[in-house]
């Protein structure tokens, strides 16, 4: 059922077809599989970017176009990418548009200082992350992250970063039950905090 909670709607309805399935599709070349990938992930990509996007850049680049590169990336480069669970697909784009935002930061810090009228709007749009940990750690968090095994990642993107329930997560990552990513997430937490505690020298 969607909501408005990050990722959830990206789960598709009993009887559709899964991510996976859509995926070794899409590797045949069958155009109607990459469009229902696209609209699958559409609307929640543009939510987690525009969070993500540095206040400072949002005048200087479109949210959509980001979006629409990073889906058609994705999916040209469908047959690179083994066609497993879901978490690990949400993985896979989420890292391209992250690396796509970052070049755009890049080039926002090359321009003059853009000057805010009003905090409102962009403290509306930070991610639950920024407010959580501040922009200033935010850089340690993704070289910590990185450093997760692969399965604990997936499982603390998809809790931490785009609000899957634990029995959504379960069903992404092909676990028995929810019990099961809920103990996957806190693993993955805790390792987490133990590895950014280091890069922060503490």
């Amino acid at each position: 059922m969607p909501t408005d909670k990050g990722w959830i709607d990206t789960e598709p309805p009993s009887g559709l077809e899964t991510t996976a399935t859509l995926l070794m599709r899409v590797r045949t070349g069958e155009a109607a599989a990459r469009e229902q990938l696209a609209t699958r992930y559409l609307a929640s990509l543009r939510r987690w970017a525009h969070g993500r996007l540095p206040a400072s850049t949002r005048d200087l680049v479109d949210t959509d176009d980001l979006v629409q590169t990073t889906l058609m990336r994705a999916l040209n480069r469908a047959r690179e990418f083994e066609p497993r669970r879901e978490g690990a697909f949400v993985a896979y784009i989420r890292q391209i548009l992250l690396n796509q935002i970052r070049d755009e930061a890049r080039r926002g810090r090359r321009r003059p200082e853009h000057v805010e009228l009003t905090g409102e709007v962009e403290a509306k749009d930070r991610s639950l992350l920024d407010q959580g940990i501040g922009r200033q750690n935010m850089e340690n968090y993704e070289l910590a992250l990185a450093k997760l095994p692969e399965r604990q990642r997936e499982a603390v993107i998809l809790r931490v970063e785009m609000g899957y329930r634990y029995r959504e997560i379960a069903e992404a990552m092909d676990l028995d039950t929810a019990n099961g990513a809920r103990k996957l997430v806190a693993r993955g937490l805790v390792q987490l905090a133990e590895i950014m505690r280091g890069h922060d020298g503490t």
